[in-house]
């Protein structure tokens, strides 16, 4: 029969060890976001993990610290892990900033919630699942990158150019100048400044060919009506 103080040092150990993976994986992930220059990164992606280890170690070694009979009592560890996964929404939701077209840390949201996924795994000791979701999460994260880069896709800019307000180009001819150089346009708006005398267009222009915002730049600054000019890509 096993000492009863041997049992329990056993017990820290395996303690020990779920929180120690549930750090290195964190850890990894958040290595990641750091190097991207996200806000969530290193320590909040390490703090995620280890706090959902913390709390579904608290349901695996439940029977240390509630001694009800089961027969009167039943409870129920997922519960502690679906109520891990809706709280990591609201820190996730913290992250993900709209700015006119452009949505930012979306990519930084889904790993914060998936790290908290790996760090309950780490909490009850599936080590196999938490080397793979880490190794897959760090894929998807850095890997994946290269990939998207390299896909066609649709690119978003905001865009808005500004004009003395006696030599305003029309908004039809701006636009057409524009879809000209193979954008398109959307979220048309007009301001008009009667205090400096200008008029300026803001508009989000999407286009598949990357770089064509480079030479809408060049051309823009050698037109002589324009006072100045914004071209902002929309991304994560």
């Amino acid at each position: 029969m096993i000492p009863i103080a041997t049992a329990f040092q056993a017990d820290y150990v395996t303690m020990v060890m779920h929180l120690l993976v549930a750090t290195i994986a964190g850890s990894l992930i958040g290595f990641e976001r750091s190097y991207q220059g996200r806000p969530a990164g290193f320590r909040t992606h390490a703090l995620v993990c280890v706090a959902s280890a913390l709390l579904m170690l608290l349901t695996v070694y439940q029977n240390t610290w509630f001694n009800a009979n089961a027969e009167v009592v039943r409870i129920d560890p997922t519960r502690m892990a679906q109520g891990i996964m809706t709280g990591i929404g609201f820190l996730g939701a913290g992250v993900i900033v709209k700015e006119g077209a452009s949505v930012r840390g979306l990519t930084t949201a889904a790993s914060i919630w998936i790290t908290a996924a790996i760090g309950i795994l780490a909490g009850v000791g599936f080590y196999f699942p938490v080397m793979i979701g880490t190794g897959l999460t760090l894929a998807a994260l850095a890997g994946f990158r290269w990939i998207e880069n390299r896909m066609p896709q649709m690119m978003y800019v905001q865009h808005s150019v500004r004009f003395p307000l006696n030599r305003t180009t029309s908004e039809a001819d701006y636009c057409e100048l524009v879809r000209e150089r193979g954008f398109k346009v959307s979220e048309f708006a007009y301001h008009v400044n009667l205090e400096s005398g200008s008029a300026e267009y803001q508009m989000v222009i999407s286009t598949r060919d990357h770089g064509a915002e480079r030479r809408l730049a060049r051309e823009l600054a050698e037109h002589a009506d324009i006072l100045e000019f914004t071209l902002k890509k929309s991304g994560d």
